[in-house]
C-alpha cells in the first residue's frame, strides 16, 4: 500500500494567533515583533497584508517601519501560542494517531489507510484545514504525498490556505525546476557551496554525481541527491502524546432549522466518530458536540457515557445534547467528539466477536459495528451508510 503522507503547515501562525484575540487587525499589516514599544528587535511574524509591502520574518524592525508605516506590532505571548498549537494538533489527531510535530506550527500526518474513514487525501485535507478555519479561525496549508520530505514541500507551493499534491510522478515538472535553495533542508551555506559547483535546480542536484556530492559535502550531500530523486523512507515517528479524543465536524451546505433533519448529519458524524474510535481501540466516557449558528457564534455541549466506541451509544448522546440545546437560530455547522478514553481501551479482534455461543445485544451490536468496520476497510465507506429517515429542508 503507498503511502500517504500529510505536512499541516499553519500559516503566519504567532500574528494569526493574534488575531482571533484582536480582531481589529484584520485585514490591517500587522507582525508579533520583539519590542514594539521601544521599535527595537526583530519581526518573528508578520501577516499577509504586512508581507505586501515587503516586511519579513527576522527583518529588524526599524527597516520593517521604513517599508509600511502603518504596521500594527504585538509583543509575542509564547504560552498563547503553545496553547493554540495545542489545540491544532486536538483537531489532527482527530484524523490519525500518528502525528509528528516538527514545530509550533507544523506537524507530518500518516494518513495511510484512513482513505475508508474520511475520504481521499484531498478530500481530508479539506476537512482539516476547514475544521481548524471554522474551529479556531486559523489558516493553514496542507502539502501530501508518500513521503515527508516531500508533503514538506508540497505545504510550501500554495499559500495561504492551498492544498496542493506532490507524488514522486509530479516531481519532474512540479519541483525540478525550482532554484536549489528551495529545497527543503538546503539552507544558505549549502546553497552557496552548490551553486559555486553548477548546481542551481533541484534538477541539476537531482541529476549530480552522488559520489562526486558526497567527496564535496559528505553524507549530507549525498542524502540531498536522493531526496531532490524524490526518496525518502523516514516514518512519521508518532507523538508521545496519546491521541486525547476523536471527532468530526461538518459545515453545511446551507443553513438548517430543522432538528431531524440536524439528527440525520449528526449520525453520520457520530458513525466516522464510532469507526475512527473502533480503528484505534479507543472507548471514551465523554460525547461532545459543536453547534455553530449563522452568525457564528459557537457553543458546545458535552455528558459523560459508559465507555463506548458503538456508533448508537455514541449517537445517542449527541442527538440527547442537541435536543436540549437546540433553538430556532439557523445552524451552519455541526461537530461531535468522543473523548476521555480509558488508558486499558483494546480493540475487539473480529474473530472474538464471533467467537461466542450467547451474546448479549450489546455484544451483537458490537459484532455488527466491527464486521461493518472490517467491510468498510475492504470495500470502502460507502459499502454500508447509515440511516434515518428526515424529510429534508428546502434550500
Amino acid at each position: 500500500m503507498k503511502r500517504v503522507i500529510f505536512l499541516v503547515d499553519m500559516n503566519a501562525f504567532y500574528i494569526s494567533c493574534e488575531k482571533t484575540r484582536h480582531p481589529e487587525i484584520k485585514g490591517k499589516p500587522a507582525a508579533v515583533a520583539g519590542d514594539p514599544v521601544n521599535r527595537t528587535g526583530i519581526i518573528l511574524t508578520a501577516n499577509y497584508e504586512a508581507r505586501k509591502y515587503g516586511v519579513k520574518t527576522t527583518m529588524v524592525l526599524r527597516e520593517a517601519f521604513r517599508l509600511c508605516p502603518g504596521l500594527i506590532t504585538i509583543p509575542p505571548d509564547h504560552s498563547f501560542y503553545e496553547k493554540k498549537s495545542k489545540e491544532v494538533m486536538q483537531i489532527l489527531s482527530d484524523y490519525t494517531p500518528i502525528i509528528e510535530q516538527n514545530s509550533i506550527d507544523e506537524a507530518w500526518l500518516d494518513m495511510t489507510g484512513c482513505e475508508t474513514l474520511f475520504g481521499q487525501p484531498r478530500e481530508s485535507a479539506k476537512n482539516i484545514m476547514e475544521r481548524i478555519k471554522t474551529e479556531l479561525d486559523l489558516w493553514c496549508s496542507i502539502g501530501i504525498s508518500e513521503n515527508k520530505f516531500l508533503a514538506k514541500m508540497a505545504s510550501e507551493m500554495k499559500k495561504p490556505l492551498g492544498i496542493t499534491e506532490l507524488w514522486v510522478k509530479d516531481i519532474e515538472k512540479k519541483m525540478w525546476p525550482l532554484p536549489v535553495n528551495h529545497m527543503y533542508g538546503v539552507g544558505k551555506q549549502t546553497a552557496k557551496k552548490l551553486n559555486n559547483m553548477g548546481i542551481l535546480t533541484i534538477k541539476d542536484l537531482a541529476l549530480a554525481n552522488k559520489d562526486h556530492i558526497y567527496r564535496k559535502l559528505g553524507k549530507t550531500g549525498a542524502e540531498l541527491v536522493l531526496l531532490a530523486n524524490g526518496i525518502d523512507t523516514a516514518p512519521v515517528e508518532q507523538n508521545k502524546e496519546d491521541m486525547k479524543s476523536i471527532g468530526r465536524s461538518t459545515t453545511l451546505p446551507h443553513d438548517i432549522t430543522d432538528i431531524d433533519y440536524a439528527k440525520s448529519i449528526l449520525l453520520e458524524l457520530s458513525d466516522h466518530v464510532g469507526m475512527a474510535a473502533r480503528k484505534h481501540g479507543k472507548k471514551g466516557h465523554t460525547v461532545q458536540i459543536t453547534i455553530k449558528y449563522s452568525n457564528f457564534n459557537t457553543i458546545t455541549r458535552q455528558m459523560t457515557i459508559d465507555a463506548t466506541c458503538k456508533v448508537k451509544d455514541i449517537y445517542a448522546a449527541g442527538a440527547t445534547l442537541l435536543t436540549n440545546n437546540w433553538s430556532k437560530e439557523p445552524v451552519r455547522l455541526l461537530g461531535i467528539s468522543l473523548s476521555g478514553f480509558d488508558k486499558n481501551s483494546e480493540q475487539i479482534s473480529f474473530f472474538e466477536a464471533f467467537n461466542t455461543n450467547e451474546d448479549s445485544l450489546e455484544d451483537k451490536i458490537d459484532s455488527l459495528e466491527d464486521t461493518i468496520h472490517q467491510l468498510r476497510q475492504k470495500y470502502g465507506t460507502e459499502i454500508i451508510k447509515p440511516g434515518i429517515h428526515v424529510k429534508q429542508e428546502k434550500i
